[in-house]
């Protein structure tokens, strides 16, 4: 968002640094553990590359310490088909991570683009009242990713650290078994100190980088997506305030065309924020839909076991997995609701006081908002509420069917 009254040299918001750190602060926190951080900010120094590089070595060593022995074990050494579904959620859920760690690297140059454009509009906004409702903006994208963190987190250390020690699974045994969350190669004595605390480490280690990689990806389409939609009303009350006359400043001409421009720059945003996270959300979509058909089906399982600790778990990780691709659609569903507001605001405008010539440039905005751009997942499906619907549907097909032949 620009005011024709800005320079383009010069800032109009002086607060514009803090702002922005505001806005990006908790994806930085989880962009800098991943060493993914000074690929798409490209402002740093070189000590901080070569760690970001020493952090992508530790953290993909670290998910490949989960995903070779696990698919080893599920492939060549298990037997029991109830063991290997077991194995099959943690393997998933671990390499979708991997993959989407990969897909946020190769989409640094585009999503530092993406940020690029959030320090320019933070750096040129000058109304007090369209910065409060970008700060607005800021604050329910800042809890929602508090909200997905505390989840995830809890749920998934959980998983690694309670269920393991006090699960009826690893507790009925006559024989002391020191547990682990998932199998390693058999030349490891896993049982025998110092190695069983390394493993154990190494795995909560991994788990936490799952965990951080969900998160950051989460953090950076809500970042955007509410930074739009605070564009968005920031025209809307552009609109409202067309025909004000204390605007004596600027004419008609000028407010209708600083309108239409930064409406068209906020649809060429919105296409650059679908083509920078459009893997990550197809990647998100396929991998919830998986994990929460299998969590559903160890819920069931751990049912019948009588296992509470297992089933508290596994609850937590479901409502987790629920709650992100719930939000991933909410969100896509209010970029699109709100760029489609654009239409009824414009006509709503007493255009009919407005001279000919400057009446039909409202039009342009009108036309675009018939068209609102839209989250999608790979250009596959669009995010929305109905896309929510069907994913839960979907895992719950699958569920049903994996009952039929793993029960």
């Amino acid at each position: 968002m620009r005011d024709r009254s800005c320079n383009q040299t010069n800032s109009c918001n002086e607060a514009y640094e803090d702002d922005l750190n505001y806005t990006l602060e908790m994806c930085r926190w989880m962009m800098r553990p991943l060493g993914i951080w000074t690929l798409i900010y490209r402002r740093v120094s070189k000590l901080e590359k070569a760690l970001s590089i020493l952090l992508q070595i530790s953290n993909f060593s670290s998910l490949l310490f989960i995903i070779l022995p696990t698919a080893y074990n599920m492939f060549f050494v298990e037997e029991d088909l109830k063991n290997i579904v077991k194995l099959l959620g943690p393997f998933s859920f671990c390499t979708s991570s991997t993959i989407k760690y990969f897909i946020l690297g190769l989409k640094g140059n585009i999503l530092g683009r993406c940020i690029q454009h959030l320090e320019k509009d933070w750096k040129m906004v000058k109304n007090p009242y369209h910065r409060a409702i970008m700060l607005k903006q800021v604050s329910i994208c800042r809890f929602l990713i508090i909200v997905c963190v505390a989840f995830f987190y809890s749920g998934g250390m959980s998983y690694h650290t309670v269920m393991q020690f006090l699960s009826k699974s690893n507790t009925n045994s006559n024989i002391t078994i020191r547990p682990v969350a998932y199998p390693c190669f058999k030349f490891l004595d896993i049982q025998s100190s110092p190695t069983y605390e390394i493993v154990f480490c190494l795995h909560c280690f991994s788990a936490l980088v799952q965990y951080t990689i969900t998160c950051a990806g989460y953090s950076m389409a809500a970042i955007f997506v509410t930074h739009i939609c605070g564009q968005i009303q920031i025209q809307l009350s552009r609109l409202d305030d067309l025909m004000n006359d204390n605007e004596k400043k600027s004419t008609i001409y000028d407010r209708i065309s600083i309108i239409v421009r930064d409406h068209a720059a906020v649809v060429r945003f919105s296409k650059e924020v679908d083509e920078a996270l459009r893997e990550v959300c197809l990647t998100q979509i396929m991998e919830s839909t998986f994990n929460m058909c299998m969590l559903e089906y160890y819920c069931l399982t751990e049912w019948d076991n009588s296992d509470t600790v297992a089933i508290l778990t596994y609850i937590m990780l479901l409502v987790s997995f629920t709650f992100i691709i719930f939000i991933f659609c909410y969100i896509g569903e209010n970029l699109s609701e709100q760029c489609s507001r654009m239409g009824p605001a414009s006509y709503e405008v007493p255009w009919y006081n407005l001279p000919p010539r400057e009446a039909c440039n409202l039009i342009l905005v009108n036309a675009i908002a018939q068209y609102p751009p839209k989250l999608t997942a790979g250009k596959i499906m669009d995010l929305s509420i109905s896309t929510f619907g069907t994913v839960v549907k979907t895992s719950v097909v699958y569920m049903n069917l994996l009952r039929t032949f793993a029960w």
